[in-house]
């Protein structure tokens, strides 16, 4: 499947019923694909980007992510998270988008580092009782690879990654040195 150099114009409903227009007319979307409800290391990505929110903002970056779950499975996991998450059980986007699922995601030993942390900060967090343990049988699947997308408020999408294995996204200085070089660009 060929990967979109545009986006058509939409609007999509984040889990607090909040609407997102795709592409923003004033501002970069950063729009990532992670994978469900719950995901230790998907989580683990998902706070280095709320630390580092006020950067992405200052950089006319809007975060929107979207995960293969529902929305009532993802408002037990993210209530902390202040971002613009979108759910999508049936994988609508992900098609669209060519976000695909691959036992590598699991397999790839370049991911398991993030799987080691994302999972020991899962269970430490959920044995203080700071959040419910990840799903035993997580909806929609464990084998969900990420991707990320830039996209300009005309529609164009700026830059993509399609990952390779389950930690295999854009970190905040990568997503910033994009932006930046997209800005510049005639």
């Amino acid at each position: 499947m060929p990967l979109p150099t545009s986006v058509s114009a939409r609007v999509l409903t984040t889990i607090a019923d909040a609407p997102v227009p795709i592409p923003d007319p004033t501002r970069l979307v950063h729009l990532q694909f992670r994978r469900f409800a719950g995901c230790p290391v998907c989580n683990l990505h998902l706070r280095s980007i709320v630390a580092r929110r006020s950067e992405i903002a200052a950089a006319g970056i809007r975060e929107v992510v979207v995960f293969h779950s529902s929305a009532t499975g993802l408002r037990t996991y993210t209530e902390d998270i202040p971002l613009d998450l979108i759910a999508d059980p049936t994988r609508k986007l992900y098609r669209e988008f060519g976000v695909e699922t691959s036992p590598r995601a699991l397999l790839d030993p370049r991911g398991w580092p993030a799987i080691l942390r994302g999972v020991t900060h899962a269970a430490t967090a959920a044995l203080r009782k700071h959040q419910p343990a990840p799903p035993a049988k997580p909806e929609g699947g464990s084998l969900g690879l990420p991707a990320d997308f830039l996209i300009a408020p005309d529609g164009r999408v700026l830059a993509a990654k399609h990952g390779v294995h389950l930690y295999d996204q854009w970190s905040v200085d990568e997503l910033l040195t994009l932006a930046t070089v997209s800005v510049q660009r005639p």
